[in-house]
């Protein structure tokens, strides 16, 4: 099975996407997710079939996702606490 998917990308959330069917668009996705979304901006099409690779998730799952709810949500992926306390400890030597 092969799937055309389009890919948005949320202007509110930074490395938020929708994966929506090409043919559908938007059209299953629910209104409270797109207000919470903001306003969907096209960043790619891409052909989906099985063993193809993503960077985040499985092509599977997506493709599952999009044929029963319609969509697949990718969030952003979680904040290294670690390092961002790392971080904050860190600081500019002034010379």
């Amino acid at each position: 099975m092969k799937l055309i998917c389009d890919i948005y990308k949320s202007p509110r959330e930074d490395e938020m996407y929708l994966y929506v069917n090409k043919t559908e668009a938007l059209s299953r996705v629910p209104d409270p997710l797109l207000e919470k979304f903001g306003t969907p901006r096209h960043i790619m099409t891409l052909l989906l079939e099985p063993g193809k690779k993503l960077a985040r998730v499985e092509v599977e799952r997506v493709m599952e996702q999009i044929e029963s709810a319609g969509f697949y949500l990718q969030m952003p992926p979680p904040k290294d606490t670690e390092m961002s306390e790392i971080n904050l400890k860190n600081s500019k030597i002034n010379l």
